[in-house]
């Protein structure tokens, strides 16, 4: 049965999303101002980024620690605190307030992605569950990435549903549900893929993980394109948009460090902090502040080869023990209730299991339902499986997984939808 006024659900939902978080926001504020000496709920990491946001925002160099790094994040969430800084003496509770904002466009985004993909229906379910997540709606207010990434990788997958439902007649198999195959021309196709591949760049500009979105997005393309010849060109216009947008960060890089770094100078670190001797799938840099490499006379950049180089090392002499981390890792990832230690407790850990367990439950019917389907189910249930794939080789926890429940909730709508329609179906049938 088709839904009544669609348009006020929706914002209904929003509202709902946006109170929410505006009260996280305020209470995680009000928290934080009754801990003496704490700022922050994960201080590392919040730390670097609210310094690097006041950089930007006074016009100083953007660079943190001594010796600095200039390569050590990606300038798309300090510029988002930036604004904040730049507009409030006291910009910590407004800085949140804008996070509130970024996480009620993000269910928004959810929203549209089931609606392309599949109808109103799932994108208003996919909606609502994005509005009540308690890992979704606990990490807004967080000065962390996840919440403004999850937005940008939502609107680099509605960028490409857009794609795909406009190309639907030249793949192979099924359609997207619901969407009536239309004719994509070349110039249009081209048009389309530097879009995608922007957008790639864009959310890569708040975290460079995202980078390899693009040829796996463009070699799916090609792979599923009745007409391989235009789909490769269209491919490869998705690359040269995520490459090109990347371009001025790195011509900065090559001006400030003398090499030409696309994204950032901290993969090597990052690798070894995963692989490595003492690595145990969580993340623990204090081998980086102890052997100080910088100290002693190394760039950055040689920092950043020299930690790729050890880390590949272990891989190669501890092949077994490389495999039981990867396996450590993937649980951490999928672990139904947060790993780090300022999250504990029975009672969050069972409200967020509560929350997510039937989730990944009703995902996965959702999958089964429309597993001929490459697309739509590779365009919501894909980003959780590229990051897990990921995070078995770099350190892992549910934060790295959060970004990807965004648009994991539209094939959960499309699960619990699913039975709905089966019970629906079952009474229909059972005689009076």
């Amino acid at each position: 049965m088709p839904l009544e006024r669609p348009q006020q659900l929706i914002w209904l939902i929003l509202c709902v999303a946006l109170a929410l978080r505006v009260g996280a926001a305020v209470g995680v504020q009000w928290w934080l101002d009754r801990q003496p000496g704490r700022t922050f709920v994960i201080e590392g990491d919040a730390n670097g980024y609210w310094h690097l946001a006041e950089d930007l925002a006074e016009g100083r160099e953007f660079a943190i620690y001594e010796p600095p790094r200039r390569v050590l994040r990606m300038p798309g969430f300090p510029a988002l605190l930036a604004v904040p800084i730049r507009l409030f003496s006291s910009p910590l509770l407004p800085a949140r307030l804008l996070l509130a904002v970024v996480g009620t466009v993000a269910c928004g985004l959810a929203y549209v992605l089931g609606r392309m993909l599949f109808d109103v229906g799932v994108g208003l379910t996919a909606a609502a569950l994005a509005a009540v997540s308690p890992t979704l709606l606990g990490f807004t207010p967080l000065i962390l990435s996840e919440t403004l990434f999850a937005a940008c990788l939502l609107a680099t997958l509605v960028a490409m549903a857009w794609m795909v439902v406009a190309r639907g007649s030249s793949f192979a198999g099924e359609t997207p549900h619901g969407v009536r195959p239309v004719g994509l021309p070349l110039g249009r196709g081209l048009a389309m893929g530097l879009l995608v591949g922007g957008m790639i760049g864009v959310t890569c500009y708040v975290r460079p993980s995202w980078l390899l979105s693009a040829p796996l997005f463009g070699g799916a393309y090609v792979l599923l394109s009745a007409e391989k010849g235009r789909a490769l060109v269209v491919a490869v216009c998705v690359v040269v948009g995520a490459v090109g947008v990347l371009i001025p960060w790195g011509l900065r890089n090559e001006r400030v460090t003398g090499h030409f770094v696309l994204t950032t100078l901290w993969m090597g670190p990052s690798l070894y902090d995963g692989l490595s001797p003492q690595a145990t799938g969580a993340s623990d840099m204090k081998f980086f502040d102890r052997d100080n490499l910088m100290a002693g006379g190394m760039s950055e950049n040689e920092v950043n080869r020299h930690y790729t180089r050890k880390a590949w090392a272990f891989v190669r002499a501890n092949p077994g023990r490389t495999l039981e981390l990867a396996a450590i890792k993937l649980g951490r990832y999928f672990k139904p209730w947060p790993n780090a230690a300022q999250f504990g407790g029975l009672l969050p850990a069972f409200v967020i299991a509560a929350f997510i367990v039937p989730s990944f439950l009703l995902a996965a019917y959702g999958w089964w339902m429309v597993r001929a389907n490459f697309w739509v189910w590779g365009l919501t249930v894909g980003p959780l499986l590229y990051f897990a794939a990921l995070h078995m080789v770099f350190v892992s926890s549910l934060r790295y997984r959060l970004p990807a429940e965004y648009p994991l909730m539209v094939m959960t709508a499309v699960g619990w939808r699913s039975l709905g329609w089966r019970r629906q179906k079952m009474d229909m049938q059972t005689p009076s």
